[in-house]
């Protein structure tokens, strides 16, 4: 079944509504992932049964400053859409 431009294509909003919930549940784990990875690296010297304080520590403040800077980054992105949007709004008048 082949589809060209011009077709208008009706989907069903709970399907959209379920893709869009999956996508951003992916999207959760790369974050999660990544944030394992890099703070594994950093902190992590020799892996034992047991995390020593400094090990716990890193871990920590490597998750904390991962949240800080992803907050930063939202906001920032947030503060920057609302410049552009009352920017537009205001060359129209």
């Amino acid at each position: 079944m082949s589809l060209d431009k011009n077709t208008a294509v009706s989907v069903d909003p709970q399907l959209q509504h379920f893709i869009e919930v999956e996508t951003q549940k992916q999207r959760f784990q790369f974050l999660v992932h990544g944030l394992t990875d890099t703070c594994w690296e950093l902190c992590v010297d020799k892996p034992s049964s047991r995390l020593d304080n400094r090990t716990e520590n890193c871990l920590n403040n490597c998750v904390e400053r991962f949240i800080d800077t992803t907050n930063f980054i939202v906001n920032r992105l947030e503060k920057t859409q609302q410049f552009a949007a009352v920017s537009s709004d205001l060359s129209f008048e």
